[in-house]
């Protein structure tokens, strides 16, 4: 799946990872390494998955040496089998050295979100669910992380607290403390008031009753956490009425979503369940990186 890669959002990251890694240099290979030799160095698969981050080894070569040349084999999204060569490196054989390790760290994590993405949605390709990551990823990788869980046939949920509302049991309880309304539907009207109407109001469900009010006041998207799958579907079967029953013109649609202990064996499950979303940490803060080799073959050019 080819997925827009914004650069600008990854020289941060990527700066601090050649600082901590090369620092002033790599002084073994200086101490060993002729002057002025070139070499070729070679990405190989060690187990077959889907590759993500190519872009970003890309740009690490380029700020490492901006003559070392990279020819990919495969794009950003394509899946590699156990011994598949995904791109070669060519340049001073000083600079490959220097970057292999930034290199695969970087490609081998985004490989694994996107490897571990792509086995929940074709678990689940035969329903119209989409597979969602959450905010659970390595602090300073999120734009990353989001975007090998894309590659890989996922979707994005939010990008941080900024960009959408989600009304979760926390601030459900604090509102009670505080003696405010807590009544889901007050809420949804207090949040659309507030916002503009692009931005999504999302909230938790831990009472099938608490459904309609929540629909009728403008909710765009229901979650249910930690709720069985029997229970969600009763719940997906009462918003489908709900949407039945209301004006066609409007062309509003609530959206259903379902998280919390969901894993590759009850993926199916929830997904029969009917909702149109399921959100799922683990592919993010969880995931496997991918097995990928970097094999340099060295030749002193004089």
């Amino acid at each position: 799946m080819k997925t827009e890669f914004d650069f600008e959002k990854i020289k941060e990251i990527v700066q601090l990872a050649i600082k901590e890694d090369i620092g002033d240099g790599d002084i073994t290979s200086k101490i060993f390494i002729p002057d002025g030799s070139k070499s070729e160095g070679v990405l190989v698969a060690k187990e077959t998955g889907i590759v993500a981050g190519l872009p970003v080894a890309g740009y690490v070569l380029s700020q490492i040496d901006k003559e070392l040349l990279l020819s990919v084999n495969i794009a950003d999204g394509s899946r590699v089998e156990k011994g598949e060569v995904i791109a070669r490196v060519k340049g001073l054989t000083l600079s490959l050295l220097s970057a292999e390790r930034v290199m695969l760290n970087f490609l081998q994590k985004l490989s694994g979100i996107a490897t571990a993405t792509n086995k929940f949605a074709e678990k689940i390709k035969e329903y119209k669910t989409q597979i969602l990551d959450t905010r659970k990823t390595t602090p300073g990788w999120r734009y990353l992380e989001k975007y090998a869980v894309k590659t890989g046939g996922g979707a994005n949920h939010r990008m941080g607290l900024y960009d959408q509302i989600l009304i979760k049991d926390n601030h459900l309880k604090i509102m009670e403390s505080e003696k405010e309304n807590g009544d889901i539907g007050h809420l949804v009207k207090k949040a659309r008031e507030q916002i503009a109407d692009e931005v999504l109001i999302e909230v938790e469900v831990e009472d099938l009753c608490q459904i309609k009010d929540m629909m009728d006041a403008g909710v765009d998207i229901i979650l249910f956490d930690n709720m069985v799958p029997s229970k969600i579907n009763e719940a997906v079967e009462m918003v489908r009425e709900w949407g039945n029953s209301c004006d066609a013109g409007t062309g509003r649609a609530i959206l259903t979503e379902a998280s919390g202990n969901i894993s590759i064996e009850n993926v199916e499950e929830y997904a029969k369940a009917g909702v149109d979303r399921i959100s799922i940490g683990m592919i993010t803060h969880s995931a496997r990186a991918l097995d990928i080799s970097f094999d340099i073959s060295y030749k002193v050019m004089l």
